[in-house]
């Protein structure tokens, strides 16, 4: 006992004299109340829960399995039609999932990037708060169109699909990637008849779950801002429709071998090396990447078989470029509005995606969310938590090392345990003052980094990695570092399964973050109702913003519900 209380004293002695007042203001405000929580029993007690004033659930309805090829035609620009799309439908391999997300920065609630129209419209049409929504189309690719014929400050939101002009004889087409986005309707990966999305802000963080029991996928992302949400917010404006563009580009080009049967052997044994190519010019432009290698990009040979690596690989390499896209959407924009907002060459994001497409599921991250898997292993079932993302921060001696190689003519590419004495991350989106010297310029005073010798000093190219769900794998774990920041992966994977043996119809993710509440109040000697009380932006000092989405593997039918907290 004379242990806890010193260690809970020593806690309260680090907490600021504004957030002592604060506490004690509202303790003698609350008086009446807490003396009626005493006589009553616990009827008023407090519900961090409470604080998550946005709320979805999803459950799967559970069709069964379509072992059929859907049948569909789609345009692609000004004519070109896929019929017979080679995407089956199968059932779905969860069966619901289970988000919550709790802010502590306080950030604007709508960002003024592109003018405003995220803000005002294209967040607003993809988030919805209370309940997964239909969609019908693409609302934000209806958006972008306005804003591309507009005389955007963004030279292409998605890029788009070849045109009759862009098609040449031999078969192969021209990618345009500084084109204006485009509508395409199809029964390809994200783009279906049926399509329910949910998502929603928490402080600097952005979180989105889409899926389609038609056919049978699920896409979750978490992008977790920082120095604003701006970055955040692009991503959920734009990240989505670009995967699905490049998705279905990877279709185009499945269907155009098909059907010919020679288009990947007429690619130049130059292009043989795609994958390092890529990887070059993702910490640096996109657009540098000529005709042929684009297409590259997309070509793969899978006999049809979507279940052959191959096709698997082919998918990971549309990830990577989605997100080479995005960054270079972002950072033109940044460019072009750095001169009346300079704050923006700061700002950055990590990035997760997870999506799950029949048994394969796919990860892709930049930065230190994670993804946890949970798997029964051995007879007696026990779980291991098995982590399918890497930890990008100069934590990692495998990053940082890689950053002083890149570095040798540099004294201090990493000082005080930050790069560039700045930022922890090795690899982000955006933060473009670390990646480009005329960024940098842009800033003033002691925000600018001084001897920027040789950027890029972080990084834009992800890990990515597709795992095979099997009957062992139990749920999945999305989160950004906020969870992680109290719990290691093990603890994470016992808690929710531990809540979910005992309440099969309950919310785990939302368990998670009142766990991580109570955590947070132990160590800075706080009570939850004290913790709670203290305003988003102080509150940054004693956790981060936190969203977690759990992902239930299987077809058991289970209700559950997401939340996430402005």
């Amino acid at each position: 006992p004379c242990g806890i209380f010193s260690s809970v004293f020593d806690m309260r002695s680090q907490l600021s004299f504004e957030d002592s007042v604060l506490i004690r203001q509202d303790r003698m405000m609350t008086l009446p109340s807490l003396l009626s929580e005493v006589m009553h029993g616990s009827e008023e007690k407090f519900d961090p829960s409470k604080e998550l004033n946005v709320s979805f659930e999803y459950q799967c309805n559970g069709n069964g399995i379509f072992s059929t090829k859907a049948r569909c035609e789609f345009e692609i620009c000004t004519g070109i039609q896929v019929q017979d799309s080679i995407m089956m439908r199968s059932s779905s391999s969860f069966s619901c999932l289970s988000g919550a997300a709790l802010s502590a920065n306080a950030t604007l609630a709508n960002t003024n990037i592109c003018n405003g129209i995220f803000g005002e419209e294209i967040l607003p049409g993809l988030d919805s708060p209370k309940s997964f929504k239909r969609l019908s189309s693409s609302p934000s690719l209806s958006k972008l169109d306005i804003l591309a014929s507009s005389q955007s400050s963004i030279s292409s939101l998605g890029g788009s699909f070849p045109s009759d002009n862009e098609i040449l004889e031999n078969g192969k087409s021209i990618l345009t990637s500084m084109s204006a986005p485009t509508r395409i309707e199809s029964c390809s990966f994200l783009n279906a008849m049926d399509v329910q999305m949910a998502g929603g802000a928490a402080g600097e963080d952005r979180v989105q779950a889409v899926c389609s029991e038609e056919n049978g996928w699920l896409f979750c992302g978490i992008y977790d801002g920082f120095n604003g949400r701006d970055a955040a917010d692009f991503l959920a404006g734009t990240f989505y429709e670009n995967i699905g563009l490049s998705l279905q580009m990877l279709e185009w080009h499945m269907k155009q071998e098909e059907k010919a049967g020679v288009l990947s052997q007429k690619v130049p044994s130059k292009l043989l090396a795609t994958d390092n190519v890529v990887k070059k010019d993702l910490d640096g432009d996109f657009s540098n990447l000529d005709i042929e290698c684009k297409l590259s990009i997309f070509s793969i040979d899978t006999d049809g078989d979507l279940s052959s690596e191959p096709y698997r690989h082919g998918v990971l390499k549309c990830l990577t470029h989605a997100l080479a896209q995005a960054e270079n959407d972002f950072m033109y924009m940044v460019e072009q509005e750095m001169e009346n907002r300079p704050d923006l060459v700061s700002v950055g994001s990590s990035v997760l995606v997870m999506l799950l497409h029949g048994m394969d599921l796919y990860i892709l991250n930049l930065g230190d969310s994670r993804a946890v898997l949970a798997t029964a292993t051995g007879e007696d079932g026990s779980l291991q938590a098995i982590q399918l993302t890497e930890i990008h921060t100069v934590d990692n001696e495998v990053e940082c090392q890689k950053v002083l190689a890149d570095h040798p003519d540099d004294p201090s590419p990493i000082l005080g345990g930050r790069v560039k004495g700045k930022l922890k991350l090795t690899r982000a989106f955006g933060v473009g003052y670390l990646k480009k010297s005329k960024l940098n310029d842009a800033l003033m005073g002691i925000l600018r980094v001084r001897n920027l010798c040789s950027p890029p000093y972080v990084y834009t190219h992800p890990f990515t990695t597709s795992h095979k769900v099997t009957e062992n794998d139990l749920f999945v774990v999305l989160g950004s570092d906020g969870l992680f920041d109290f719990f290691s992966n093990s603890e994470v994977v016992e808690l929710v399964h531990q809540f979910v043996q005992d309440n099969p119809f309950g919310d785990p993710a939302k368990f998670l973050i009142e766990q991580l509440v109570l955590r947070v109040a132990e160590h800075t000697g706080f009570s939850i109702e004290e913790l709670m009380r203290i305003p988003v932006g102080r509150r940054r000092k004693y956790h981060d913003d936190v969203t977690v989405i759990v992902i239930i593997l299987g077809n058991k039918q289970r209700m559950s519900s997401a939340s996430t907290s402005l």
